[in-house]
């Protein structure tokens, strides 16, 4: 049933009761079940039942892992500044909104005015996954040790074995907690390492250590390239900052001067707007990382942590895939939702991975655009003498996309 509904989800399902979408197309799915069916099925997830779908996707993810390490590019290891992370598994944690425009189960007022849930997730920033995902009430709050420690565990438990000896986790500024930082240096073990990166809220004593700076202590940023931006400047703070005497004594602080927007005018403090720039901290465990040339350098540093902004498009991402909206009442059938969304976004990565990576405007492809292009194809299919034929018109511009795709899912052999 969660198959099912994840895929009607791919095609662009919004609600239980578009799982009808497959029935229409029977020779291609098979019968789905009924939203009857769907709904008690979700009513029905328990924790025993929710452990055993865990352990099911982690099975099939590290099967798919197999296939693109076994890719002539082999696995997507990230690069950051034109630096490649050989071996690193990114994950990024952040928190989403999603508004309910009727009275829900967990509904309640945001930070943001809003109304609805506030769920946390963890996405691979190597192959754009959901790891896990984090259903909370809407005023959940946004640095709660508790939830941010479950959705990393249940993330780490869906990478294959192989994968969890390097892993690199980054948070935005609800992240910048005792508990937290603590805990993720306790994962540290001798057969794994765990690094990260964290936002830090800029206090009084921060800025009393950015103001002793020397001006030859700020060098140029860089961009995701490798190459300096001459208006954007990057320093160390560490040994200037008395904060860091609360905390463990392994923190890096790096700080990032920007000029600011119009829009950011009304927000400045006392300091930005007596310099003219405004200030961004980064706190990292990270003094080297071997086998990365630079690793060290404050630049660098900054570079990886901005990099932590795409996962805004991995939130766009899973809300195109089912998030946008919760369809029920109760709180068990939105939570059996949100799997069953997760589960769309992974079969919407696998698809653009193992099918379309050499697809340049496809292999980064939003699910609108996916769909268009390829999901909702204009063919017909046709059963005759026990064969079923495919027509796809010549003059489909993603025909060519769509039969490489179709050729190379197909390949894959079973498991065994």
């Amino acid at each position: 049933m969660l198959v099912c509904l994840a895929t009607a989800i791919v095609l662009g399902a919004t609600s239980m009761s578009d799982i009808g979408l497959l029935a229409h197309q029977a020779l291609v799915f098979a019968d789905p079940p009924s939203e009857s069916t769907v709904r008690r099925a979700l009513a029905e997830l328990d924790a025993t039942a929710l452990r055993r779908i865990a352990r099911t996707r982690a099975t099939v993810r590290a099967r798919v892992w197999d296939l693109l390490a076994r890719r002539p590019q082999g696995f997507p290891w990230l690069c950051v500044a034109g630096k490649l992370l050989t071996g690193w598994v990114v994950i990024d944690l952040d928190a989403t909104l999603i508004t309910a425009h009727s009275d829900k189960q967990g509904a309640a007022a945001t930070f943001k005015k809003g109304y609805g849930h506030h769920p946390l997730g963890a996405w691979c920033a190597n192959t754009a996954e959901c790891l896990a995902m984090l259903l909370r009430p809407g005023n959940a709050g946004s640095n709660t040790i508790s939830d941010h420690i479950q959705v990393l565990g249940d993330a780490i438990a869906q990478l294959p074995l192989m994968y969890r000896r390097k892993i690199l986790i980054r948070v935005d500024g609800a992240g910048a907690t005792h508990d937290l930082l603590e805990h993720l240096e306790q994962m540290n073990r001798v057969w794994r390492s765990v690094k990260f990166t964290v936002g830090w809220t800029i206090t009084d004593t921060d800025e009393t250590a950015i103001e002793h700076l020397p001006a030859a202590a700020w060098t140029d940023s860089l961009q995701q390239d490798g190459t300096p931006i001459e208006k954007a400047h990057t320093a160390e703070l560490t040994g200037l900052n008395q904060r860091l005497d609360n905390w463990n004594g392994k923190l890096r602080l790096i700080v990032r001067r920007t000029k600011p927007s119009a829009r950011h005018a009304k927000n400045l403090t006392a300091l930005e707007k007596r310099t003219g720039w405004r200030y961004a901290i980064v706190a990292t465990n990270i003094t080297r990382i071997w086998g990365i040339p630079g690793s060290h350098q404050p630049q660098w540093l900054d570079a990886l942590h901005r990099a932590h902004a795409s996962v805004e498009d991995r939130v766009r991402t899973n809300k195109a895939m089912g998030l946008r909206k919760l369809p029920s009442k109760d709180w068990t059938v939105n939570q059996g939702w949100v799997l069953a969304a997760n589960i769309a976004a992974d079969l919407d990565a696998w698809t653009r991975l193992l099918g379309l990576h050499d697809q340049p405007d496809l292999v980064h492809a939003e699910p609108d655009t996916l769909r268009y292009r390829i999901l909702h194809l204009p063919a017909k299919l046709a059963t005759h003498a026990r064969r079923k034929t495919l027509s796809i018109p010549d003059t489909w511009p993603w025909a060519e996309a769509f039969q490489l795709c179709w050729q190379r899912l197909s390949l894959i052999p079973l498991p065994t």
